[in-house]
């Protein structure tokens, strides 16, 4: 299991963008930390979670 935004999750051996997709997130409205590290939306489907992994997912919030 991965951490993720502080919850273990069932996602090892997913892709990034399997867990977004997963989670209902909007790829496009989202920055994705990996262990520390940002990852580029272009890296989403190549970045396979591991079971020790720490993901934070922060959604962009619109507003004014």
């Amino acid at each position: 299991m991965a951490l993720v935004n502080g919850i273990n999750e069932n996602c090892a051996g997913k892709s990034i963008s399997e867990l977004l997709a997963l989670k209902g997130y909007d790829k496009q409205r989202v920055a994705v930390e990996l262990n520390g590290d940002i990852i580029p939306k272009s890296e989403h489907d190549s970045t396979i979670i591991k079971e020790t992994d720490s993901i934070e997912v922060v959604s962009f919030v619109g507003g004014g």
